[in-house]
């Protein structure tokens, strides 16, 4: 890569400040911030780059520090449970140990968060939560459009509706499959809006009578809502079409009335479809669902999400032999009851994960040819562009209080969190911006950031919005940290183990402990399987019933089904209960999830690495020879999985992890990597871009498979991203 050198040059400021600019900066990445990003903001080129430098001055130090520590922090445990083998495990001494060397914090006294300027799909609304690659144009604007969808689409498309007695969903329009999503979608109705009288499947047609909802039968008798504060407006769609908008717990679903649609004249009361609120906000991702690795990457990931921020974000392509431009959804415009208009979002709320403390990015260098701390660089890119939003450059508002949310993954304790909040304070200062405008999301996604959540909230508490657990990367940072305490249980087991239990129900106590009801997320972590609809229908209650007022889906389609669980399960009355119940345990936090000696049995014991091993390469092979950061991986069972580093994190170390502890050789995972990568190979024959592992077995994507397994125990608290990063950079 050529470098564009600003050596010793002098850059003057808007402060009139001048700064010796010493950055080597990647000239593509200069032209996007000079000629896209910068445009229409009262930012000069030159005050960009050098308060960037000045921020890199002040942070790239503390940055290295905090990453010393953790490595410091390790070692300690490790020496720890190295000089206590085969020694009775004593959580009193454990705990009284973490406490000694800084893992964990003095308990915080109670107190409240103060975040304000939040906008009500934060603080009011709950429902899904879509996570997608910001990389991805297409996948990035179907997921901000997301916010709306067909309930109708969803149903008719998935398992949720069997395929018995002829409701097949192969080929054309088939009636008696649409029949069936009928019934779901009026018993949905009779659940949500019930009648005073009678059923959905009877309704013959919707009048308004003095501003009231008056539903006629078909044995012509009239009856109204339940309560009739669900209905909320109207919207004229034209030639007779229109929609009623209801609410239910905070959520809106409109009817849409079409008597001459397909669907809609052979419907009774002329319905052709259910609209559901459904994504209320969304993630756009820079970390674990992307590969960018480099200033290339990187222009791709700041461009897609320069273009959300403006509005203007498009992208074309071929379906089914028809060319379609994919761009932002409008408003929703209804007339309410008493006459007035109202605007509803047409978007979800879009937040922006940045990645984490560890990895730096070539695309920026400093004085010394160093890397750049791509936390840093992130941060202050995402927060610049979405200046746009904030003073009004866009097409839409995204958030309408002027905030800016960035999540912030991988955060380990209070001092990185306290580092985060301060570089956001120093960017505000930078960019003129009020205090705490930039908000913050925690992942609690890593072991000393759930042992002290509290502190880290507390730290935090002026501008924190999003709390959320990952079972994927937390269980790969609980393999790790105590990887010398002994082999651990299988995947399988590790969902019922005490320590998980306990971290999902620590999160959402701590959360409501300090104040988050009503002000801010509580969320749970993503369904897997995009193709089980029909599992996810019947299991995902678990998380609004947690307490939890967001959880995330894999899918626009998804997130319409999960939607339907909000209308059923109230959150706020959720967690008025759980307030009374007794908080999780820090001791069964604590629990470290071993095996029993001599529990497995060799061939339990190479099912599970061929599981692993699999899961690695399926995923890894795509993420180094393509770039794909996140995609449906068929598992060993060939069913599709939505894959990113998380999950490719817990694999890597749950082999290492045995690998170190003599339940398998290396010899045997290099053989089982090769089995593997066959299978892989064969479940990738369709697909042009792929090349096959197999029998060379010398490409640079199963290196970084077989380094992630082997080498998985050296790796910084067994991030996959270091490896992952090298090989790409090669393979480009």
């Amino acid at each position: 890569m050529k470098f564009l050198k600003n050596i010793l040059r002098l850059f003057k400021s808007s402060d009139d400040k001048t700064t010796e600019m010493s950055l080597k900066i990647s000239p593509p990445l200069q032209d996007f911030v000079r000629n896209e990003m910068l445009p229409g903001l009262n930012i000069s080129e030159n005050y960009f780059w050098a308060s960037l430098q000045n921020i890199l001055n002040k942070f790239s130090k503390i940055n290295e520090e905090l990453l010393d520590k953790r490595k410091y922090l390790q070692n300690k445990i490790d020496n720890w449970h190295i000089d206590r083998r085969n020694k009775e495990f004593d959580i009193k001494e454990y705990k009284n140990f973490l406490f000694e060397i800084g893992y964990l914090y003095p308990r915080s006294e109670n107190f409240s968060i103060n975040t304000w300027d939040v906008d009500p799909e934060i603080r009011k609304i709950a429902g899904p939560q879509l996570v997608v690659p910001v990389m991805n144009a297409r996948f990035a604007l179907n997921a901000a459009n997301a916010r709306w969808g067909s309930l109708y689409d969803a149903l008719y498309g998935t398992d949720i509706i069997s395929e018995d007695n002829g409701a097949t969903r192969e080929g054309g329009y088939n009636p008696i499959r649409g029949n069936k999503v009928i019934e779901f979608s009026k018993n949905f109705l009779d659940e949500t809006i019930p009648l005073e009288n009678g059923t959905y499947q009877d309704v013959t047609n919707f009048e308004f009578v003095d501003s009231e909802l008056l539903v006629t039968l078909k044995d012509n008798s009239k009856t109204t809502l339940t309560n009739k504060d669900k209905y909320i407006g109207y919207m004229d769609k034209g030639e007779g079409a229109y929609g009623l908008l209801f609410k239910n717990n905070n959520l809106h679903f409109e009817i849409e009335i079409d008597r001459s649609h397909p669907v809609g004249q052979d419907d009774l009361a002329g319905i052709k479809d259910i609209l559901m609120e459904s994504a209320i906000t969304t993630i756009q991702d820079c970390e674990d669902s992307v590969a960018a690795v480099d200033a290339e990457d990187k222009i791709i990931v700041y461009r897609n999400w320069l273009g959300l921020m403006k509005g203007d974000l498009k992208r074309s392509f071929d379906k089914s032999g028809k060319f379609i431009t994919r761009e932002l959804s409008e408003d929703r415009k209804y007339l309410l009851k008493d006459g007035k208009m109202i605007l509803l979002p047409g978007r979800s709320l879009m937040l922006v994960r940045n990645v984490g403390h560890l990895m730096k990015n070539p695309a920026i260098k400093d004085q010394n040819d160093n890397e750049i701390p791509e936390g840093i660089m992130d941060a202050f890119f995402t927060s610049c562009i979405a200046i746009h939003d904030i003073i009004g450059n866009g097409k839409y508002k995204n958030s309408k209080t002027k905030s800016i949310y960035i999540v912030k993954p991988k955060m380990h304790g209070p001092e990185e969190v306290q580092f985060s909040c301060d570089l956001f304070s120093e960017i505000e200062n930078v960019f003129k911006l009020p205090k705490n405008t930039i908000k913050i999301g925690i992942m609690d996604e890593e072991r000393r950031t759930t042992l002290n959540l509290k502190e880290c909230i507390e730290v935090a508490k002026d501008r924190v919005i999003f709390i959320n657990t990952g079972f994927l990367d937390r269980t790969g940072d609980e393999i790790h940290t105590s990887m010398e305490a002994g082999p651990m249980v299988t995947k399988a087991e590790m969902k019922n183990q005490k320590w998980i239990q306990a971290y999902e129900n620590w999160n959402v106590d701590v959360g409501l402990e300090t104040g988050f009801k009503g002000k801010a997320q509580i969320g749970k972590g993503m369904w897997p399987m995009p193709d089980e609809m029909l599992e996810m229908y019947k299991t995902k209650t678990i998380h609004p019933k947690s307490g939890a007022n967001c959880a995330w889906v894999p899918s626009p389609t998804a997130a319409v089904i999960h939607s339907i669980h909000y209308h059923q399960i109230n959150v706020q009355s959720e967690q008025e209960k759980i307030l009374e119940r007794e908080n999780a345990n820090l001791n069964d936090l604590l629990d470290i999830p071993l095996l029993t000696s001599n529990s497995l049995t060799n061939e339990e014991i190479n099912d599970e690495l061929e599981n692993n091993a699999q899961g690695i390469l399926g995923y890894v092979v795509r993420w180094v020879d393509q770039g794909i950061g996140c995609s449906k991986v068929p598992d060993i069972n060939n069913v599709g999985l939505m894959e990113d580093r998380a999950t490719c994190r817990i694999s890597s170390q749950h082999i290492s992890n045995w690998l170190h502890h003599g339940l398998c050789s290396e010899e045997q995972v290099i053989e089982i990597m090769k089995k593997m990568a066959k299978v892989v190979d064969e479940q990738n024959k369709n697909d042009v871009n792929y090349k096959n592992m197999a029998p060379s077995f010398d490409g640079i994507a199963f290196k970084a498979a077989c380094d992630l397994a082997i080498k998985g125990k050296d790796q910084p608290s067994g991030y996959t991203e270091p490896i992952l990063h090298e090989m790409r950079l090669k393979r480009k």
